[in-house]
């Protein structure tokens, strides 16, 4: 029998251990990181949450936010034990609690007001931290009748500075979502480049604005690099938006956080329609990939 070394051992084992790590890095393709998964804005609006952890995991849509408001009553006023039981049912599933959906906004020119909404999301901060998901997401919103854009734009990116220093200690994102008459993507950009601390980031929402000015792929690029963890769609087989185009652009620069549906329509079989959108997905990434 053939006498082989210690050393000659470890340094085959380390060859093998090199080349199954290659190979694994070689079949890992841009895009792969990205998964699917639901806003409880709107179709699982009416779902409690056994009820929308079931019904994610039967689809396959593993991920969501959940937006306030709905019924699975995941809101700022539970206790200790209330917010550790939601954190251990995520846990106990398949399912990904991406994000907290909060509809606090920062545009108004009554600073009692805009202290009103921070105060209001700090809460949705601790809830985030509390029930073990990462972000909160808030909105811009709007142009107030007599107040400069650029003193609206500037509010806006100061008061999130102030949420993403609180987000902080909590280990939290604050995820603009691109929305309202604060859509367009340059106005975004410029909320954006005020708004510099790094726990603020932006939700992309797939929104009719996204196609004007220089269209998709110069207003994506605008901000690409400060998109956070969540990137909002509408059905991906939807007509009236470039939804391959928007996943190439996405593949492309390897985004890797969650794609998530935030839909308005109403099927008459949610669970069956929010699985068919998995699959669509699955496949729009496949293409992209070539």
């Amino acid at each position: 029998m053939q006498h082989v070394s210690r050393r000659s051992f470890l340094e085959t084992s380390a060859a093998v251990t090199a080349l199954a790590l290659c190979s694994r890095t070689a079949r890992a393709a841009a895009g792969d990181k990205m998964a699917y998964g639901l806003v409880t804005y709107l179709w699982g609006q009416d779902w409690d949450l056994p009820t929308l952890i079931a019904n994610c995991e039967k689809s396959g849509a593993l991920g969501v936010e959940l937006r306030t408001t709905h019924a699975h009553g995941v809101e700022p006023a539970l206790d200790d034990k209330q917010r550790a039981a939601v954190r251990e049912r995520f846990a106990d599933s398949e399912v990904t609690l991406v994000g907290i959906g909060s509809n606090e906004r920062y545009d108004d020119p009554d600073p009692a007001v805009v202290k009103k909404a921070i105060d209001a999301t700090k809460e949705f901060i601790q809830l985030s931290h509390d029930v073990g998901s990462t972000g909160v997401k808030v909105k811009p919103d709007r142009f107030h009748p007599d107040v400069p854009r650029e003193k609206t734009i500037e509010q806006i990116g100061k008061s999130l500075n102030e949420l993403g220093k609180y987000a902080d200690g909590f280990g939290q994102q604050i995820r603009l979502e691109v929305h309202g008459q604060c859509a367009e993507l340059p106005t975004i950009k410029a909320i954006m480049d005020i708004a510099d601390h790094q726990n603020v980031a932006v939700c992309w929402n797939s929104n009719p604005q996204d196609l004007q000015g220089g269209g998709l792929e110069h207003n994506f690029g605008l901000v690409r690099d400060r998109f956070g963890a969540t990137c909002h769609v509408r059905e991906l087989d939807s007509p009236d938006y470039p939804y391959q185009q928007l996943i190439d652009l996405l593949v492309k620069t390897d985004y890797e956080g969650w794609i998530l549906l935030e839909s308005s329509s109403k099927p008459a079989d949610k669970v069956a329609a929010l699985a068919g959108q998995v699959v669509l997905f699955q496949e729009l990434v496949k293409k992209s990939q070539g």
